[in-house]
């Protein structure tokens, strides 16, 4: 069954779902009344999850459960670009002392599938699993750039080109005029196009086919990245990054 044709069951089921990971713990009266649902009905979707760990109950409230992390982990476990690449991020953070991110493209977004934190990398909102748009990061620039420019197209017409920051992408002139300076010097640059502030530097990760996994990246408040380190140590470190995982995926 196509897209065209969903399981109207299946889409309640998942709106809930959708609902929890937003609001977090709340009953069933809160929920029926943001989804447009009949109490019975979101009882029952949630008892159904419940039974099979995707769902707790506490007192009154129901919460999404750790189930999710276990199939998370599972699929993040089985790709080997991830396994390749991990050993690669960590050695960034630890060498630089900063955030080291690795992240791939899926359904046109970009999703992170790890960061790993130098000793005096900054917290940022960012965690494996999360979605971002791939135009408003270095790591998904990266990846833009050595997509086929229908693709690009394809995900610029259901994404959107949405400025998060003043300094960020807002057109199809914008955006392939930075694909073009990523091809030409290999890396691409983030200089606060996600969250002002922060600098960010990422390398795409290719087969020996040329078609991109994803991108590795590393991050640090402006105040203490210059453009000699942007375009000296930090982008060094994450084309050697990209170039060994490369080697041992394609070798």
């Amino acid at each position: 069954m196509d897209a065209k044709h969903p399981v109207k069951t299946t889409e309640k089921t998942l709106a809930l779902i959708n609902e929890l990971a937003e609001r977090g713990p709340c009953g069933v009266t809160e929920l029926a009344n943001s989804l447009d649902m009949g109490k019975s009905a979101v009882h029952s979707h949630l008892s159904t999850l419940r039974k099979h760990h995707y769902v707790l109950k506490d007192g009154d409230d129901y919460q999404l459960g750790l189930k999710f992390l276990e199939l998370g982990g599972n699929i993040r476990k089985s790709m080997e670009f991830y396994q390749v690449a991990e050993p690669e991020v960590k050695a960034i953070a630890a060498k630089t002392g900063e955030l080291a991110n690795l992240l791939v493209e899926e359904q046109g977004m970009g999703v992170y599938l790890m960061r790993s934190k130098g000793d005096r990398a900054v917290d940022l909102d960012t965690y494996a699993g999360l979605r971002t748009h791939l135009h408003t990061t270095a790591l998904g620039k990266a990846i833009l750039a050595y997509l086929p420019e229908s693709r690009v197209e394809e995900i610029v017409e259901q994404h959107g080109l949405e400025r998060k920051t003043p300094r960020s992408i807002g057109s199809r002139e914008e955006l392939y005029e930075a694909i073009d300076d990523i091809r030409e010097r290999g890396y691409a640059i983030d200089d606060g196009e996600r969250l002002e502030g922060l600098r960010c530097v990422a390398a795409p990760v290719k087969t020996s086919s040329d078609k991109v996994l994803g991108a590795i990246s590393v991050s640090a408040p402006a105040s203490r990245v210059s453009d000699d380190d942007l375009h000296g140590e930090f982008s060094e470190q994450v084309l050697s990054a990209a170039n060994v995982v490369e080697l041992n995926i394609n070798y």
